[in-house]
């Protein structure tokens, strides 16, 4: 790869692999994104390091699992001293923008992004904070609850809607001003949408396109909490499932929403994609189609996300660059870490020389030239709500093991049991393999250090939000700049030329195109 080429980035919000086209599902319609797996590199193994928006989001800017940053939970600030992708590629050449969420805590709102389009549909305080030290205490006002499958069904307009219209039209206008742009420099676009994230509610074109009777209910049945798992049962407590009574209807209803919003997701890829044709940009644009986490959505009875069972924690990640890299898949596990050190590698083979500090993703570049990676091991660390101690998952080709103090250990042949029915980790024939995953998590993690800073960070943090409400209130949430006075035809610049400049393609070209 000799010339940079532009980067398209694209990032649902709570989307499952398992529930698209390109993962094998038969019922949802997502044509555009279809289109890039077809012509694409699609992983099939690829996870979410932390399944919880935040401490996701803070992987995938900087490379770096939530003990190395800091972002332990949805409320934990993101330290604006962690380099990021954006910060490396502005080194390279690049312009970068963020257009939508990135649940940035903090009063660094951009992290080396050079523009933000909008700003974030969460809050950038410690609000969100959650409370080791008293476990089982569930925080009404801000813990999910069933009120998302419950309500789950066509809206016209909602809080999430309203936000998404806005990220995809703000992206889309940005690339027509990167066509126009008198400079040309590679772009880093970011476009992270809301959806399919829940409350499950969908326009009516959306809802339209599947009925109640096409949608498929859970593979696996919903499991009386005293047969769950530890951390299972944890989280049936948490989101006060037990509270409600969930019936078929309101799954397959909540099913029926998320499937719709998917579509919507697609509908916003389709516009992005016909812009970059459109201006001529397609041909060297890199798109990369991810999420942050998954959604159980009735899975084994369970809803959102806070696990690594897969549902929760395998995610979509497609690249397309058929200019670059030839359509095939790849099995080797990977993750959100690791599209850091794989930008600064587009930007610039080698490029990863140039990182400021170490980082616990790797390259997927030799992947996406077709090489192999046996033995490739991804490993991922949650410190939020749902667990009272540190927990760690490690992926390697078809083994998951899950590792949390508190928990009975988990191991789970993916190969054979892809839907984690059987836990093999007391299976005397895996004593060796378990063996082996617990020397790869004490050779790389102290879980009793961690555990303290966890709850030292907490403790401050809670401290902190309730000074921060006392008297006058300066929030961090983004205040998007917009100089309408640079907009559209003013009188300090020639109006004419306003006119010509805007144009795309200019008049010039149009014609030759016409002929």
């Amino acid at each position: 790869m000799t010339k940079q080429p532009n980067i398209l980035i694209i990032i649902a919000d709570q989307l499952a692999a398992q529930y698209l086209p390109a993962y094998g599902h038969k019922v949802v319609k997502t044509p555009a994104i279809d289109a890039l797996a077809a012509q694409g590199v699609v992983f099939d193994a690829a996870y979410t390091n932390s399944p919880l928006c935040a401490p996701a989001r803070a992987v995938f800017m900087s490379g770096c699992l939530p003990s190395t940053t800091g972002v332990f939970d949805n409320a934990a600030e993101f330290p604006a001293t962690v380099p990021t992708f954006a910060h490396y590629l502005r080194l390279q050449g690049y312009r970068t923008c963020l257009s939508g969420k990135m649940h940035f805590v903090g009063p660094d709102q951009l992290h080396g992004f050079e523009e933000r389009l909008t700003t974030d549909i969460y809050p950038a305080d410690f609000g969100w904070t959650p409370d080791w030290s008293k476990p089982g205490a569930r925080i009404d006002w801000w813990y999910h609850n069933m009120t998302s499958v419950k309500q789950a069904g066509i809206a016209e307009i909602t809080n999430q809607l309203e936000y998404d219209d806005e990220v995809g039209f703000l992206a889309q206008r940005k690339l027509y001003d990167y066509a126009r742009a008198a400079e040309k420099k590679p772009f880093c676009l970011t476009v992270s949408f809301t959806h399919p994230h829940d409350p499950y509610a969908a326009r009516p074109e959306f809802w339209n396109l599947y009925k109640d009777e096409d949608i498929d209910l859970p593979k696996v049945a919903a499991l009386p909490p005293d047969e769950m798992d530890a951390h299972s049962r944890r989280l049936y407590e948490v989101c006060a499932m037990q509270e409600y009574d969930i019936n078929e209807a309101d799954i397959r209803k909540s099913r029926h929403g998320y499937y719709a919003s998917i579509s919507y997701i697609d509908s916003h890829v389709q516009k992005l994609v016909a812009t970059l044709k459109a201006c001529n940009l397609d041909e060297d644009t890199i798109i990369i189609l991810t999420s942050d986490h998954g959604d159980f959505l009735g899975e084994r009875g369970l809803w959102y996300k806070m696990s690594y069972r897969d549902p929760a924690a395998r995610i979509p990640f497609i690249v397309h660059a058929p200019n670059r890299f030839k359509p095939h898949r790849v099995a080797a596990p990977i993750s959100l870490a690791d599209i850091l050190p794989t930008l600064v590698d587009f930007a610039g083979k080698g490029g990863s020389e140039m990182l400021a500090s170490p980082i616990d993703g790797r390259s997927l570049l030799p992947l996406l030239e077709g090489e192999s990676q046996p033995g490739a091991v991804t490993i991922g660390e949650y410190l939020a709500e749902g667990v009272h101690y540190p927990m760690h998952m490690i992926r390697q080709e078809g083994w998951k093991y899950i590792a949390c103090g508190t928990d009975p250990e988990q191991l789970f042949d993916m190969k054979n049991d892809p839907l984690e029915s059987h836990n093999l980790a007391e299976d005397p024939q895996q004593k060796a393999r378990v063996t082996a995953f617990r020397a790869v998590l004490k050779a790389r993690f102290d879980v009793a250090q961690i555990n303290t800073r966890v709850l030292n960070s907490q403790k401050a943090r809670l401290t902190l939000f309730q000074a921060l409400t006392k008297g006058k209130l300066y929030p961090w949430d983004y205040q998007p700049l917009r100089q309408a006075s640079e907009q559209y035809t003013r009188n300090h610049r020639d109006v004419t030329e306003t006119d010509v400049l805007s144009r795309y393609p200019l008049a010039s070209e149009a014609e030759k195109k016409a002929v």
